[in-house]
């Protein structure tokens, strides 16, 4: 665990710094401050106090992990949604986060990815090399039907 803080003005300039470094959502928060030694209540009143002085926004922070998993690790939305559940990010954040990614961009990203993945397999049998490329995309977190779709395209 992270180190004891018995000075809360310590502690809230720590937590301060640590949403300013990076948009965090309130579960990272409360996760941190409680890392700090400090009480769920004491931790729960900070937790206010970030919020209303904008330092944690569920919704800004949905929309920058959508955005940021998908354009950075190529994710897939279900892989995005799934993480940010994990978050305890509620469901109305995590659909307006999603509305970052542009659907144009999304597809595009699909068929990226079978590319490259056909690029890299050696096998012969098409069947086998399909397989392959379709497990690769759905780890990603993609929508099989749209996997399946772009694939067959190939």
């Amino acid at each position: 665990m992270g180190e004891k803080i018995y000075d809360i003005k310590v502690a809230k300039e720590k937590i301060q710094h640590y949403c300013a470094i990076m948009d965090r959502c309130q579960f990272q928060v409360m996760t941190k401050l409680k890392s700090y030694g400090l009480s769920s209540g004491l931790s729960e009143d900070i937790l206010v106090e970030l919020i209303q002085n904008k330092f944690v926004d569920e919704e800004r922070f949905a929309r920058a992990y959508c955005s940021g998993k998908f354009k950075i690790k190529k994710w897939g939305k279900r892989k995005i949604a799934f993480e940010l559940s994990k978050l305890k990010v509620p469901k109305s954040c995590v659909s307006l986060g999603m509305q970052e990614i542009d659907e144009q961009d999304y597809l595009d990203a699909i068929t990226q990815l079978a590319h490259k993945k056909h690029a890299m397999l050696k096998d012969k049998n098409p069947f086998v090399k399909k397989k392959k490329i379709v497990d690769y995309i759905l780890r990603k977190g993609y929508e099989s039907e749209l996997v399946w779709e772009c694939v067959h395209k190939l």
